[in-house]
């Protein structure tokens, strides 16, 4: 479908700024690596400081390396109305996860110069340190500090996987910024691609985001006992790993069962000694619960639990599970949700409400101000991938609903 002649926003200017970020960190499958504080990401920052400079912003950096860029409005005493997401990526990430959401705002403020408009509420677009949780984990640090989720010296301390500290990343890019971690906002807005297939397969434009899926992140030790694979009888062996199979398919048995769009994953799967001939000793895995419903939730974890302490126990293993990361389900603000679902009517886009299956900082924001989320459709729903795609005129469309919904919370003169 073509595009609205009435479009607020420029839609060339922001597929070329999409295009020219997306060379930072320029994966060879045509995706975008920006881990977390790495060089790429603090280039792929100060590419973003540079054009918010341009456009007439005023930057500034907390001190967990949170970015600021505000356009003032007619009355300084009001707290902003806040777009924004991240920069940072997966290590093989794609170029639009996170990175939409931010140049979308940027694009926003553009398009507030071009037409001169002044709005009340002064009005910025953040780039939050660390949402994806892939260098240093957990995920969603910087929106989390804001939020009084975690201490700024707890995360400050963080170690990544490569052992850097992220306190000293955050000098070495010079992103330890002076501005204190209490940010006032008076509304929050994040746009962003679905993640899902959802939209493209009902072919809608807009996903209404209403709200977010609970989270719960487990780090799962079994430990057996380490053998010789050919002296040792099976009927006498604690093999770690073979509980550990049985307890990764207790939970895709879990997700498969659990109505409502449960998701169950198991994501990391270490065996120690991995070596070809002992049978193993001790097997480290994660495991992630995701469930819009929060009783609902709560009985998953309670069926995982049970399950891996039935598996142990007839395995002849123990296991110990650790709760790494959680969040609540998270609805979002119903009169900013409606905002957005007039905005994408009033364009004549094709819209539905939806729950977003990932977390993202706008959860965190949610539990402090007034907040929702624009989802675009992503082509064939692959993110987290270097192929993650989205085409021109639905990157438009989201930054256009962004607009109207930022114009009818930050007010205008």
């Amino acid at each position: 479908m073509s595009l609205p002649s009435n479009l607020p926003i420029n839609p060339d200017r922001l597929w070329a700024s999409l295009a020219a970020m997306a060379e930072i960190g320029a994966t060879a499958k045509g995706g975008s690596c920006r881990l977390a504080l790495s060089d790429e990401d603090k280039a792929g920052r100060d590419l973003f400081v540079s054009w918010c400079e341009q456009a007439g912003c005023t930057v500034t950096v907390d001190r967990v390396g949170n970015v600021f860029a505000r356009r003032p409005g007619s009355d300084p005493s009001l707290p902003p109305v806040v777009m924004g997401s991240h920069l940072d990526t997966q290590p093989t990430g794609g170029r639009f996860d996170g990175v939409f959401g931010v140049l979308a705002g940027l694009e926003v403020i553009r398009s507030l110069n071009d037409r001169g408009l002044a709005t009340r509420h002064p009005v910025e677009v953040a780039v939050w340190t660390n949402e994806e949780g892939s260098r240093f984990s957990p995920p969603m640090m910087g929106s989390g500090v804001v939020t009084g989720v975690f201490a700024l010296d707890e995360i400050l301390d963080k170690i990544a996987q490569d052992g850097a500290r992220l306190g000293d990343e955050l000098v070495r890019t010079g992103y330890a910024g002076d501005a204190p971690i209490e940010h006032p906002m008076h509304a929050y807005l994040e746009a962003h691609i679905e993640q899902g297939p959802v939209l493209e397969v009902e072919e809608k434009e807009i996903g209404v985001v209403t709200g977010a899926q609970g989270q719960r992140w487990y780090e799962v030790t079994v430990t057996g006992v380490e053998a010789h694979a050919g002296p040792t009888p099976m009927r006498l062996r604690r093999d770690a790993l073979v509980a550990s199979a049985r307890m990764v398919q207790a939970v895709q048995t879990l997700g498969l069962e659990t109505p409502g769009d449960a998701c169950t994953t198991v994501g990391i799967l270490d065996v120690h000694p991995h070596s070809r001939n002992v049978i193993p000793g001790r097997v480290f895995f994660t495991v992630d619960l995701r469930h819009p419903d929060a009783a609902t939730l709560a009985g998953m974890d309670r069926r995982f639990r049970d399950a891996v302490a039935a598996i142990a126990g007839e395995a002849g293993v123990t296991a110990e599970v650790a709760d790494f990361w959680e969040f609540p389900p998270t609805p979002f603000d119903a009169t900013l949700v409606n905002r957005v679902r007039d905005a994408a009517a009033g364009f004549g886009f094709s819209h539905r409400d939806i729950v977003s299956g990932a977390g993202h900082d706008a959860v965190y924001v949610a539990g402090k101000v007034p907040t929702a989320m624009v989802f675009i459709p992503c082509e064939d729903g692959i993110s987290h991938n270097e192929v993650e795609n989205i085409s021109p005129a639905d990157g438009a469309r989201g930054a256009a609903v962004l607009f109207e919904a930022l114009v009818a919370t930050a007010g205008t003169v």
